[in-house]
């Protein structure tokens, strides 16, 4: 190992090779990964809680197992970062919130307990808006968190501490949430690969209280579709608690096809406005896609999505309401903001929640004939490129007004179908700012998504774009 290696540069698929053969110890690296988060840290407010002292001695146990050559799994040693909204054992969980700075449920979430036992080294906790309920990433906390491509400029959210931490080279690898799509948009505002699961893929349990039904999945955040494999892997697979995760690893056997991909590239969604630079970009994208032999059609997307223009912000306000009448002393100290949420989720009929049950279950069958005759859709991951660190959106895109979710079109459905979907950079802004498409499949696909992934990586690649920090 040459002495000036930027060890922090390395994918966690190439670290994983180096342990193996020798040439780079899990010590090495986390003392790497330690200075690269002094360095770069205070610039963008990534990892908001450290434990540098375990993280050290977990190094060194993971160097001896190599040496001894028996390492727990291909993720033994690698460092990576999990979201402020995940139990850990031996760090509070805070949710961007201030009543629960000391907040600690004393188990890991049960993803977290997987890539623990599987050898990762848990840099620490990343950074969320409060409750994480935003598509920027801020809170009473810990503050503002920032794009390593652009400081002045927000990565996203929820999920922007991890994003932050993996773009700016801190870790190879986050653990992150999507609820709504905050895995996949502040990926596509930092140049990563991030999955968002079919629902229960990744099984939940030791968990905050869902805000959003069971929207809510957790999935791996990298800059190659490898790193984000070699994760998922540890995270998937059944668990008796969360019976859904039986029919997601059912769905999961079912063979993908062996052919050329159907593809319907959906450009935009009716008069949503979006980024004339993203369509462009999503536009080349999917050209590219029909060069690698895949049969790319355009179109709209043949859902019906009216009910949750309406229907989505109910379901965070009546979540809100139900998570404040459980826990009154975590709605004392909770902002104006999300205190007005939930009056309004207190207003919200029973027969109203009882509906949007039921066009859940509708959308989810329709998705089902959808997928009948198409393989996969290419959509935006988000409608805006990065806007100001502070603001929790973007007022504007494209010329028009819009509310908080304008940015985000895209993407809840996906949640809400329970499908999943893989996003990937394309190419960048002429500012440089990471663009980002998302690949949506059926019910169980996640296997074929990651395969299409890296065939377009490595006929695109783009791990090589890294911001100047």
């Amino acid at each position: 190992m040459a002495r000036d290696e930027a060890l922090w540069r390395l994918p966690a698929t190439e670290l994983a090779r180096r342990y193996r053969e020798g040439s780079l110890t899990p010590l090495a690296v986390a003392q790497a990964c330690l200075a690269r988060l002094e360095a770069v840290n205070p610039k963008i407010n990534a990892v908001v809680a450290r434990r540098d002292a375990p993280f050290m001695d977990e190094a060194e146990a993971a160097t001896e197992r190599f040496a001894r050559g028996e390492p727990l799994s291909p993720l033994d040693g690698i460092p990576l970062s999990v979201k402020d909204s995940l139990y850990t054992r031996d760090a509070p969980t805070t949710w961007g919130c201030p009543a629960l700075r000391a907040h600690a449920m004393g188990q890991d979430e049960l993803a977290v307990a997987r890539a623990r036992a599987a050898g990762a080294l848990i840099v620490g906790k990343t950074n969320v808006p409060e409750f994480a309920l935003e598509g920027y990433t801020g809170n009473p906390v810990f503050g503002v968190t920032r794009n390593p491509w652009q400081l002045d400029l927000t990565p996203g959210g929820s999920s922007g501490g991890a994003v932050a931490s993996v773009a700016a080279g801190i870790t190879p690898l986050a653990i992150g949430q999507d609820g709504g799509g905050s895995i996949r948009r502040p990926a596509s505002h930092t140049g990563l690969v991030g999955l968002k699961p079919t629902l229960s893929a990744v099984p939940r349990e030791h968990v905050l209280p869902s805000l959003l039904l069971d929207f809510e999945v957790i999935g791996p955040l990298a800059r190659t579709v490898a790193d984000a494999r070699m994760l998922f892997e540890v995270m998937r697979g059944p668990a008796p608690v969360d019976r859904s995760s039986l029919a997601a690893a059912q769905a999961a056997a079912v063979p993908r096809p062996a052919r050329a991909l159907r593809i319907l590239y959906v450009e935009r969604f009716g008069a949503a406005p979006l980024d004339p630079q993203i369509a462009a970009s999503l536009r080349q994208a999917a050209q590219r896609l029909a060069q690698l032999g895949h049969e790319v059609r355009e179109g709209a997307l043949p859902l019906d999505l009216d009910f949750y223009a309406g229907a989505w912000p109910q379901i965070g306000q009546a979540g809100l309401a139900h998570l404040f009448d459980q826990h009154p002393d975590w709605a004392q100290q909770a902002s104006p903001k999300y205190l007005g949420m939930a009056e309004q989720g207190r207003a919200i009929p029973a027969a109203r929640l009882w509906q949007i049950l039921e066009e859940v279950k509708r959308l989810r069958r329709d998705s089902v004939e959808l997928f009948a005759s198409v393989d996969a859709i290419v959509l935006p991951s988000a409608a805006a490129l990065p806007w100001k660190a502070e603001d929790a959106y973007p007022t504007r895109i494209d010329g028009q007004e819009v509310g908080p979710r304008g940015h985000a079109v895209y993407t809840g459905w996906v949640n809400a179908a329970g499908l999943p979907a893989l996003a990937l950079p394309c190419e960048p802004s002429r500012e440089g700012l990471p663009i980002g498409l998302q690949v949506v499949g059926p019910y169980g696909a996640d296997d074929m998504l990651l395969d299409l992934g890296e065939a377009y990586e490595s006929a695109y690649p783009w791990s090589e774009r890294w911001p100047a920090l």
